[in-house]
């Protein structure tokens, strides 16, 4: 079932994901060459504290997950999709990291995400975070009211199969409110026309996730998703409201 929000409840959600969109800027500043990924989840939770926001990840269990998420930031790195758990890993010029994050403000959950490279990254690398950036903008132009979420599915596997990559298969986004995760399912693939139609009041947590290869993944045993021929992968996420006028990113600064 969809819950649809008010207005001052979306005016709440701004507020909250316009501390989550400070907070990531303030972390991709720490993404360089020599970080410990478990120094990214302790500045987090700085940020979180000083932001008067609790960690939505933190503890968190997925459907499908056997264990509840130790961090409060997922950080995934170059095959690593989603739920990258922040360890004694030490980040290289060259590689791609994702950093998907979810805040709680004032009771309503925000969630977003970018990719970003350690220092020079190759040309591959380079045209899969832009490509994967211009299918989020891509779905979240898409996401008007009377259109379905087919229309967003499109437009998001358009963008990123037209530079030969590929949707990673069976990750999707979904509504987002009081609770993280919420109808509707926002799948990444689709076609026009299709699906549930939106109107005013909808969150949805649009977040296209891309391979450079295929587009099959694997689950390992920590619960973190894998491309499963090994090439390197890239996410971004915004939470959007539906709004008479058009869509509206809730997690911008």
């Amino acid at each position: 079932m969809v819950h649809l929000k008010t207005p001052a409840e979306i005016e709440i959600m701004a507020e909250g994901g316009w501390r989550l969109a400070r907070i990531l800027t303030e972390l991709k500043k720490e993404v360089r060459s020599g970080t410990i990924t478990a120094s990214l989840d302790i500045r987090a939770r700085e940020f979180l504290a000083a932001s008067e926001c609790e960690a939505a990840f933190l503890h968190y269990k997925p459907s499908g997950a056997d264990k509840a998420f130790p961090a409060a930031i997922c950080v995934s790195v170059n095959e690593t999709i989603i739920h990258g758990i922040p360890s004694d890993h030490v980040l290289k010029e060259g590689d791609i990291v994702t950093l998907d994050m979810g805040l709680i403000y004032d009771g309503f959950y925000l969630d977003a995400a970018i990719t970003v490279g350690v220092g020079k990254i190759d040309k591959r690398a380079a045209d899969l975070l832009r490509a994967t950036r211009e299918a989020l903008e891509a779905g979240i132009k898409a996401a008007k009211p009377g259109k379905a979420l087919g229309d967003i599915g499109a437009a998001i596997q358009e963008r990123i199969e037209r530079d030969k990559f590929s949707v990673a298969q069976g990750l999707i986004g979904h509504g987002i409110g009081r609770e993280l995760h919420e109808d509707p399912e926002v799948f990444n693939i689709g076609r026009r026309g299709e699906g549930e139609v939106l109107q005013p009041g909808m969150v949805l947590a649009i977040e296209p996730m891309a391979a450079a290869g295929k587009g099959k993944v694997k689950q390992l045993a920590d619960d973190t998703f894998v491309t499963a021929d090994g090439s390197i992968s890239a996410h971004f996420e915004h939470t959007v409201a539906i709004a008479k006028e058009g869509p509206r990113v809730l997690t911008t600064s």
